[in-house]
C-alpha cells in the first residue's frame, strides 16, 4: 500500500495492479469496484506537516496564569516570601561546602551537556525539526527573559523586586538576576524538543534542574521565587512556541496501518479511505479505512491518534464547564482510555442483543495511535437515505435496537443520521458508540431517547417519528423524555439543524408580511391619488378619522391573518404536542441541565475586570473627607434628575404607540425596568418588558414589538447624532474656529470604512440586507403610522432628548457635587462621556452594563480633564442613582403591575 501526499514512500502491501482484481466479491454477493474507491493507494488526503495541538495552547494559559499568581504573591504577600527566603537561606547554609562545589560544578557541565546530547541523538534519527523549534524556543525564552529582568529592574513594584533579587554575594552593591539568562532558554529548549516526553531524558533533566537550583541558592545567586519564575518562563515560552509554529505530525502512515494489522494475523490486500460524513461533534471519530485481505471477509479499521484525539478539546471542555455532571465524557483522554472505552462498549451493545459493528482486533500503532478492527458492515446511514426508504418497519427496528441498550443501561450519547446504519438486508446497526457510556443514569438514558426523536422528526416528521417511538418503547418511556427535549440536550449537529429550519421559517414569516404589506399599499395609493384637499367640517373630520381607522384596523388584520397562516411550529414543540395527546400529564417543563450560561459566565467575568478596575481608582481616595465636604444640594439635584428620566422614558415609549395606553402605568413600567436590566443585559431586558408591557395593554403582538423596535431604532439614531454634536462642541470648545476634533474625525472615517466593508463582502452585505427587511417590515411601516399623528411624534422625540438630558444633568450634578470650580468641565464633555458609557454598556452583554459602563465613564472623565479623586466617587453616586437604589422601587413595581396582570 502506498500513501501520496506526506508520505509518498509507503509501498509495501500493494499488489501489482495488472494482477489485482478488478471486483473485490464479499461474501454476501455485493461486489465492490476496488478501481473507483478512494484508495490510500491512491490518494490518502495530504496530511499538513505541522498540527496544532490545543493540549499546547493550555498549557500556554496555565503557564501564564501561573506566572501571573507568582507575581501576585510576590507582591501581595511580601511577609511570606521574606520568610519562606530566611527558612531555605537557612536550611541551604548548613549544607557541606564540599557537596555544594560538587553540586555547582556538575550543574553547570550538565546544563550544556544535556541538551547537546539529546540534540545529537534527534539527529541520529533525522528529527532535525524539533532541534529547531527548541532553538527558537530557547532564543524567544532569552528575549523573554531580558525584558523581565529590565521590567524588575526599572518598573515593577519594590515588593516584587524584594521576592526576586537579592544582593549579589561577589557585589554588595548590585543585584541578582531576576531570571536567569541561561536557564529559562535551556528550559525551553528541553520542553520544545519533548524530553520531557522520554522518560529517562525526563529524569535527566530533573536531576540537572534540581541540581543547579540547590547551587544557585546555597551559593545566594537567586532566590526561590526567582527559580520558579526561570522555570514557569521557560515552560511557557516553550509550549508558546510549539503551539505557534505546530508540532511535527504524527499521525500513522499507510506502511504503518498495513503493518499493524499484520502484527494482529491479518493478511491486507488493498486500503481505502473512508471520509467522516459529519465532522460536527467534535471531529474526534477516528479514521476509517475499508480493508480487503487475501481470503475472508473485508474489514472496517478505524485509526485514532493523539491529533485527531484533540479535536473538538475545547467545545468538550466548554460541555463539561456549562452542563451537569452528566453531561459529556472527560475533555481529553489517553489513547490508551479512548481504545478500551471504546472496545468496551462495542462488546457491551452486542452482549445487550443491539446490532454493532464486531469488535474483532485492537492494537496501538506506535506510540501515538491505536486502530480499532471491526467486521465489515456495509450499507448506507439514515441521512444517505430517500424519503421513500425510510419506512415505519426501519423507525421501529430503530427504536428497538436503542431499547435494547437501554435495557443494560448503555447510552449511546450519539443518536443522529450519519450513526445509524441500514445494511443490505434493511438491518438497523447502530454505529459510533465510541462516546457512549456504560452504567448510564436515567438523564442519561432519556437524552438518548429524545436525540433520536428529533433525528427521525427531522427526517419523517414529528407524527411518524413519536408513533414509532410509542410502539416500541410505551407511552410512559416517551413522556419521560420530554423535559430533556430542549437543544442543550441534543447534539451540536442537530442543534445547527434546529437553527437553520428556525431561520427558514422566521424568512418565510417576514416574506408573508412583506407581500401583505404590498397588497395593501396599491389600495392605499390609488384613495390617495383620487382624494382632492377640501374643506371638511367638524362632523366630515370625524368620519375621515375614523375610515382611517378602520382601513388601518383592516390592513392590520390582514398582516395578521398573513402572519399567522405563514406562522410554523417548530419540531420540538410539534414532538410535544404529539406525546401530550397520549399522556396530557406528561412533565413538560424542561429540566435544568446546565450548570452556567455562557451569558451568565461572561457577566462574571464584565463584573469582575469591573469591579477590579474600580478597586484600583478607589484604593487611593479617602472617602470620608470627601464625602464629608460633598455639596449634598447637588446630590439632591443629582436624585431629581434620577427620577426624571422614568417620567422622560415613558415618554419616549408612548410616542412611538399610536394607541392609548395609560400614562401612569407606563411610567410604572419604567421603573419595574430598573430591576429587571439588573437580571439581564440592558439591551434586552428593557425591550422585553416594554413588549409584554404594551401587549398587556391591548396593544397586538406584532405592533408591540414594532413599536418598541421603532423606538430603539430612533433612540439609536439620536444618540449617534447627539454624540458627534457633543462631540463637536467638545473638540471646539476651547478654539476660535469651529473646526471639528480629531476624534470626531476618525470615528466619521471608521464609520466610512466598515460600510464599504460591509457593501463590498457578499456575505456581510447578505446579512446587512435580510436584518434591512426585517426592519422595514415590521418598524418602518410602525413610524409611518407615528408620522401622521404629530403630537406623537413630538413626544417620542422629547421624550428620548429629556431622558439623554436627565441623565447627563445627573452625572453633571454627581460631579459637581464632589468637584469646585477649579476642577469642574463643560456639559458638552460630560455629554460625550455619558454617550459613549451608555452605548457600551448596551452593547455588554452584563446586566445593566455592570463594570463596562462603570470603567467607561471613569475613563472619560479622567481624559476630560477632572481629578481621578473625583471622577470615580461621581460615577459611583451617577451609578447608586441610575442603577441600583432604584432596584427596590423597581421590584414594588414590577409585582404590583404582575398583579394587575399589567405585565
Amino acid at each position: 500500500m502506498k500513501q501520496q501526499g506526506a508520505h509518498p514512500e509507503d509501498t509495501e502491501g500493494t499488489p501489482d495492479a495488472s494482477s489485482r482484481p478488478d471486483p473485490v466479491e464479499e461474501p454476501d454477493g455485493a461486489h465492490r469496484d476496488v478501481a473507483h474507491i478512494d484508495e490510500v493507494e491512491g490518494d490518502e488526503p495530504l496530511l499538513p506537516a505541522r498540527v496544532h495541538r490545543p493540549s499546547d495552547l493550555m498549557r500556554l494559559v496555565g503557564g501564564v496564569l501561573a506566572v501571573v499568581v507568582l507575581l501576585a504573591i510576590a507582591a501581595f504577600a511580601h511577609g511570606t516570601t521574606s520568610g519562606l527566603e530566611q527558612d531555605i537561606n537557612k536550611g541551604t547554609g548548613q549544607a557541606p561546602d564540599l557537596l555544594i562545589k560538587i553540586a555547582g560544578l556538575a550543574s553547570s557541565i550538565a546544563i550544556l551537556l544535556v541538551p547537546v546530547a539529546f540534540a545529537i541523538e534527534r539527529l541520529i534519527k533525522r528529527d532535525g525539526l524539533r532541534i529547531a523549534d527548541g532553538v527558537l524556543a530557547a532564543v524567544l525564552a532569552h528575549g523573554v527573559t531580558l525584558a523581565t529582568d529590565l521590567w524588575v529592574a526599572r518598573a515593577a513594584p519594590d515588593s516584587i523586586q524584594d521576592a526576586l533579587t537579592q544582593p549579589s554575594p561577589g557585589d554588595i552593591h548590585a543585584l541578582t538576576d531576576p531570571v536567569h539568562g541561561y536557564l529559562a532558554p535551556v528550559i525551553a529548549y528541553m520542553t520544545a524538543v519533548g524530553m520531557s516526553r522520554r522518560p529517562r531524558w525526563r529524569a535527566v533533566l530533573w536531576v540537572v534542574l534540581l541540581l543547579d537550583a540547590f547551587s544557585m541558592l546555597v551559593t545566594g545567586y537567586t532566590t526561590p521565587f526567582s527559580i520558579i519564575l526561570t522555570v514557569l518562563i521557560g515552560w511557557t515560552v516553550a509550549y508558546g512556541t510549539l503551539y505557534a509554529v505546530g508540532s511535527p505530525n504524527v499521525r500513522p502512515t499507510g506502511r504503518t496501518l498495513m503493518a499493524g494489522l499484520r502484527t494482529v494475523g491479518f493478511r491486507p490486500v488493498t486500503a481505502s479511505r473512508e471520509e467522516a460524513a459529519d465532522a460536527a461533534e467534535g471531529g474526534d471519530r477516528g479514521r476509517r479505512y475499508f480493508v480487503t485481505l487475501e481470503d475472508g471477509r473485508p474489514l472496517d479499521v478505524t485509526v485514532v491518534d493523539r491529533e485527531q484525539q484533540a479535536q473538538g478539546f475545547f467545545y468538550r471542555a466548554w460541555r463539561n464547564l456549562a452542563l451537569r455532571g452528566f453531561a459529556t465524557r472527560r475533555s481529553l483522554q489517553s489513547l490508551r482510555q479512548a481504545l478500551e472505552q471504546e472496545a468496551l462498549l462495542a462488546y457491551a451493545a452486542i452482549a445487550a442483543g443491539a446490532n454493532a459493528p464486531k469488535l474483532i482486533a485492537t492494537s496501538e500503532l506506535g506510540p501515538d495511535a491505536v486502530m480499532l478492527v471491526y467486521e465489515h458492515t456495509g450499507g448506507h446511514t439514515l441521512d444517505s437515505l430517500a424519503d421513500e426508504e425510510i419506512t415505519d418497519e426501519l423507525l421501529r427496528d430503530t427504536w428497538h435496537q436503542v431499547k435494547a441498550l437501554q435495557s443494560r443501561r448503555i447510552a449511546h450519547r450519539r443518536l443522529v443520521g450519519d450513526s445509524i446504519l441500514v445494511d443490505r438486508s434493511g438491518t438497523v446497526i447502530l454505529t459510533d458508540l465510541r462516546g457512549g457510556e456504560i452504567a448510564a443514569g436515567d438523564l442519561l438514558l432519556r437524552m438518548d431517547v429524545s436525540q433520536l426523536l428529533v433525528t427521525l422528526g427531522l427526517r419523517v416528521g414529528a407524527e411518524r417519528a413519536v408513533a414509532s417511538a410509542l410502539s416500541v418503547l410505551g407511552p410512559d418511556a416517551v413522556a419521560d423524555c420530554l423535559p430533556m427535549l430542549q437543544p442543550i440536550a441534543l447534539s451540536r449537529s442537530t442543534r445547527a439543524t434546529l437553527r437553520r429550519l428556525a431561520r427558514e421559517r422566521a424568512e418565510r414569516e417576514r416574506e408573508a408580511v412583506l407581500e401583505a404589506s404590498r397588497h395593501s399599499r396599491p389600495a392605499r395609493a390609488h384613495d390617495a391619488d383620487d382624494s382632492h384637499p377640501v374643506v371638511l367640517d367638524k362632523a366630515g373630520k370625524k368620519a375621515v378619522r375614523a375610515e382611517q381607522r378602520a382601513e388601518k384596523r383592516a390592513i392590520d388584520e390582514a398582516i395578521d391573518e398573513a402572519l399567522e397562516e405563514a406562522r410554523e411550529e417548530d419540531l420540538l414543540s410539534q414532538i410535544r404536542q404529539e406525546v401530550l395527546r397520549i399522556r396530557p400529564q406528561a412533565p413538560v417543563e424542561p429540566a435544568r441541565l446546565e450548570r452556567v450560561r455562557p451569558r451568565t459566565l461572561i457577566s462574571l467575568i464584565a463584573g469582575v475586570i469591573g469591579a477590579y478596575f474600580l478597586l484600583t481608582q478607589l484604593t487611593h481616595i479617602e472617602f470620608g473627607p470627601l464625602i464629608s465636604n460633598a455639596d449634598w444640594g447637588w446630590v439632591a439635584a443629582a436624585v431629581l434628575f434620577s427620577a426624571l428620566s422614568y417620567v422622560a422614558a415613558a415618554m419616549a415609549l408612548l410616542g412611538f404607540v399610536p394607541e392609548r395606553v395609560p400614562f401612569l402605568r407606563t411610567v410604572a413600567a419604567q421603573v419595574a425596568g430598573s430591576f429587571v436590566k439588573i437580571v439581564a443585559p440592558a439591551a434586552v431586558g428593557g425591550v422585553a418588558l416594554n413588549t409584554r408591557f404594551l401587549q398587556r395593554a391591548g396593544v397586538r403582538p406584532g405592533l408591540a414589538v414594532a413599536s418598541v423596535g421603532a423606538s430603539q431604532l430612533f433612540g439609536l439614531g439620536c444618540h449617534i447624532l447627539m454624540l458627534l454634536a457633543f462631540g463637536y462642541l467638545t473638540g471646539t470648545e476651547k478654539t476660535p474656529s469651529l473646526s471639528p476634533s480629531r476624534t470626531v474625525i476618525g470615528g466619521l472615517l471608521t464609520v466610512a470604512v466598515l460600510v464599504l466593508v460591509v457593501t463590498s463582502v457578499p456575505f456581510l452585505r447578505k446579512f446587512v440586507v435580510t436584518r434591512v427587511r426585517s426592519l422595514f417590515a415590521g418598524v418602518v411601516p410602525r413610524m409611518l403610522d407615528v408620522l401622521q399623528r404629530p403630537q406623537k411624534l413630538i413626544t417620542g422625540i422629547g421624550g428620548m432628548l429629556l431622558l439623554t438630558a436627565c441623565f447627563v444633568m445627573c452625572l453633571d450634578a454627581s460631579v459637581r457635587a464632589f468637584g469646585d470650580e477649579s476642577t469642574s468641565v463643560s456639559i458638552a464633555s460630560v455629554a460625550v462621556v455619558f454617550l459613549a458609557g451608555n452605548a457600551l454598556g448596551s452593547a455588554a452583554p452584563t446586566p445593566g452594563g455592570v463594570g463596562a459602563v462603570e470603567a467607561t465613564l471613569t475613563v472619560g472623565l479622567i481624559a476630560v480633564g477632572l481629578p481621578k479623586e473625583v471622577a470615580a466617587p461621581a460615577v459611583l453616586l451617577f451609578r447608586l442613582l441610575t442603577l441600583w437604589l432604584p432596584v427596590l422601587p423597581g421590584w414594588l413595581a414590577f409585582n404590583h403591575l404582575t398583579r394587575k396582570a399589567a405585565l
